[in-house]
């Protein structure tokens, strides 16, 4: 595409070259990836200027650069400068996709919990009432049953294009997107008209070095969705505080659900744990226009049932009923998100992404509602960010756990050692306990150890498929190291 029809959507200036002249054939704003023939968009990070990497992208071939400020490189190198290089790269990308957007209807959930469960939900329930929906969130992109791993809860605003756009092709009609607080502040979704919009909860997290500075950055960032994309419909968990802070000044109607108000338009009620050698679970009454509906969940805890809420009040904007919408529900389960793994006869193994204080708050407390005859907890905490989560990670574990194991959660760069002795730091020590730094290790250790009547919850990883050491991702699914360690101790019972 001509960089002149590529830059119409923006404000630029040239520094050097004609843009009627230069054509590229792909946008890239990774210096490793990038190659000849491509436009290399110097993108600022947290950590990393993508203006200071204009050269190696120069000396793999790449001789058209969109920046921000001038570029040191050689004459033949074209160089348009641009206020904001994130926003521009949205811009461009929609135009280079052709505008896919426009010809999806997308739903856009966001929420400090609750976001990927909602948005999977959202997507059974539509594909299974005969409406095409993909799915873009933590647990990558899901497009006509087809899997692909993603970076970032909400990918960069050139990827979400690309996706968009593969939906086209695929004859999509619908995408469900989690919308993070960073994917707002940073553009990822810039351009996107979102039809529905879902609020789910908002906590304190998401907030110190590197991510936002303050609550109040952090719930403005969330409000966004509602005032700034177009929302047709909005979503709300009206129980939760700041429920009139996302709906204020937003012009479209407001859908509400809620386990504590009658006269909510979905109202959840007379909640009840279910437990069978499958799986935890939850049984609820959902009050519709007058109509009392049973809803089993695959998964337990009172935030199970806001999920549900959630999903089914976007799906009736769809036309799917209610009745209908439940009965999909009590066959979904969602992988990494309070998933149960069966594997040992009396045993429960749950592996779930909570990741933070609150999250795993929320998950053990759950947990000892099923009465366990142990309640164990093994967790870890990721490097080089966030690390006032590992004191509320301890706290919680202290608090409500039985049994504690601590290990590794993507260490990065950071020793993992220092990781686990920072956790243990903070754990009460009257809690019995171990540390295992290798996770592999402590989760056959975990499997090995539970007796009868015990619960394990395997935290943090969740729908991971790998572990982040040292910038790579090593190969590492917890589900199937149960799976296999379980295996293990059933062959040993028959020797």
């Amino acid at each position: 595409m001509i960089l002149s029809k590529l830059f119409e959507a923006i404000d630029y200036t040239v520094l050097s070259g004609n843009a009627g002249k230069v054509s590229v054939d792909r946008i890239e704003y990774n210096s490793r990836k990038v190659n000849p023939g491509e436009l290399f968009v110097c993108l600022p990070g947290a950590k990393a200027d993508g203006h200071d990497f204009a050269r190696m992208a120069y000396d793999k071939g790449c001789r058209a650069f969109l920046c921000e400020r001038p570029l040191d490189l050689p004459a033949d190198a074209f160089q348009a400068a641009t206020p904001d290089t994130r926003s521009a790269l949205a811009s461009i990308s929609q135009t280079f996709y052709g505008y896919p957007a426009k010809k999806l209807r997308i739903i856009g959930i966001t929420g400090t919990k609750g976001k990927t469960t909602t948005a999977l939900l959202v997507q059974s329930i539509l594909e299974n009432s005969g409406i095409p929906c993909a799915y873009i969130g933590s647990n990558g992109v899901i497009i006509n049953g087809k899997h692909t791993e993603t970076v970032n809860t909400t990918p960069e605003s050139r990827e979400m294009q690309h996706y968009f756009a593969t939906m086209v092709r695929e004859h999509v009609t619908h995408a469900v997107i989690e919308v993070s607080s960073q994917a707002l502040e940073h553009n990822r979704v810039q351009g996107i008209d979102f039809d529905v919009c879902v609020f789910t909860n908002l906590g304190v997290d998401h907030i110190g070095e590197g991510e936002h500075s303050s609550l109040e950055e952090y719930r403005c960032a969330k409000k966004k969705l509602f005032t700034d994309y177009s929302c047709k419909l909005a979503v709300v968990n009206s129980d939760d505080e700041y429920a009139s802070f996302m709906t204020e000044g937003v012009s479209c109607p407001v859908v509400t659900f809620s386990m504590n108000d009658p006269a909510s338009d979905l109202y959840g009620s007379d909640v009840e744990r279910y437990r069978d050698d499958s799986f935890l679970g939850i049984r609820f009454d959902c009050v519709n226009s007058g109509e009392t509906y049973d809803v089993l969940m695959r998964t337990p805890g009172l935030f199970s049932a806001y999920n549900g809420l959630a999903a089914m009040a976007v799906c009736l904007s769809y036309g799917v009923d209610v009745r209908r919408a439940a009965d999909i529900l009590a066959k979904t389960p969602v992988g990494g998100r309070f998933e149960v793994v069966d594997s040992l006869p009396g045993r429960t193994f749950i592996v779930d992404y909570a990741h933070n204080g609150m999250s795993l708050t929320s998950a053990l407390t759950v947990l000892r509602e099923y009465s366990p005859s142990r309640l164990i907890c093994v967790f870890g905490s990721v490097g080089g960010r966030t690390k006032g989560r590992r004191r509320e990670l301890a706290e919680a574990a202290s608090a409500l756990a039985d049994y504690v194991i601590i290990t590794s959660d993507n260490p990065d760069y950071e020793a993992p050692e220092a990781i686990t002795d920072e956790i243990l730091s903070y754990l009460d020590k009257s809690v019995p306990h171990e540390v295992i730094v290798d996770r592999n290790d402590a989760v056959r250790h975990a499997v090995n150890m539970a007796e009868v009547g015990d619960i394990v919850l395997f935290a943090g990883k969740g729908h991971e498929t790998y572990q982040l050491i040292c910038g790579e991702k090593v190969p590492f699914v917890e589900r199937d190291i149960i799976h296999d360690e379980c295996r293990a101790i059933v062959l040993k019972s028959l020797i």
